[in-house]
């Protein structure tokens, strides 16, 4: 197995397909050839290393622990690259994966408070732990809710096209016509996407990869006096975007309404 390609995601992270990919595709290759390591060792690899780097946070070693975050965060990608370069990828190879990075973010968070705490005694930074992991949390329970809810309103979206054709069959019925979407003319966001995709990355520019990079590669590389404002920004934007993609699911919940439930599925009032 040579191909580097094979080992990547379609679209990723900005920071990932940049920054992390050229690394980890290629020592992805050499452990899938060379070794009999599984995705489930690369992921406890990576949870160790992350609580090194926690561990590297606390006493106060910011460089140590940004090398160690960047390293952790290769080997997690790595275990999915392998996973699928080989096709040996696990149910519960994916709750460890999502397990273990929400455990190595919170150790991490805690360490990088806990550190700088000792060191200044400002309480700005049990702040900034606490307000690094609370956003990782609602960051990762909210994404597969709203992805709940798209499924939800795809589901009811198929019920109204085959109740529409169903009525057309039983007789006609004005229809609105729109132009085709290849005879429309793309918009500026559509562009930018696919721009992005040409070179795989997600339209999200800020989402809770970038955040990690941020917080715990970027902040602690440039020093102590840039962790507040770095992790404020970062943060900010984090929450920006999530609003924004709340938005975008109300968006889509709205334009289809809920499909009528079968009548032995309703109440009845009595």
């Amino acid at each position: 197995m040579n191909d580097v390609h094979a080992t990547r995601k379609r679209r990723d992270s900005w920071w990932t397909v940049f920054l992390v990919d050229p690394v980890a595709c290629r020592l992805t290759l050499f452990v899938a050839n060379r070794t009999s390591v599984t995705p489930n060792g690369l992921t406890r690899l990576s949870l160790a290393l992350g609580m090194g780097s926690a561990a590297c946070f606390a006493l106060g070693q910011l460089v140590a622990g940004a090398a160690l975050f960047y390293v952790s965060f290769t080997v997690d990608c790595m275990d999915g690259k392998i996973a699928r370069l080989k096709g040996t990828g696990t149910a519960f190879g994916l709750w460890l994966d999502y397990v273990g990075d929400r455990i190595r973010v919170v150790c991490c968070a805690g360490g990088l408070a806990f550190g700088q705490y000792t060191a200044t005694g400002d309480l700005a930074y049990i702040l900034l732990g606490a307000g690094v992991a609370v956003l990782d949390l609602f960051r990762y329970v909210n994404a597969p809710q709203m992805k709940r809810v798209r499924e939800v309103v795809r589901e009811n979206r198929a019920e109204r096209r085959a109740e529409l054709q169903a009525g057309l069959q039983a007789g006609p019925h004005p229809v609105e016509r729109r132009p085709p979407r290849s005879a429309r003319r793309p918009t500026l966001r559509r562009r930018a996407d696919r721009f992005l995709a040409r070179h795989r990355v997600r339209s999200h520019l800020i989402s809770g990869i970038e955040f990690h990079a941020a917080v715990f590669v970027v902040a602690p590389l440039i020093g102590v006096v840039a962790l507040l404002p770095v992790v404020a920004v970062a943060g900010g934007l984090l929450l920006l975007n999530e609003v924004f993609l709340i938005h975008r699911m109300w968006l889509f919940a709205r334009a289809v309404p809920s499909a009528p439930r079968p009548e032995s599925m309703q109440r009845v009032a009595v």
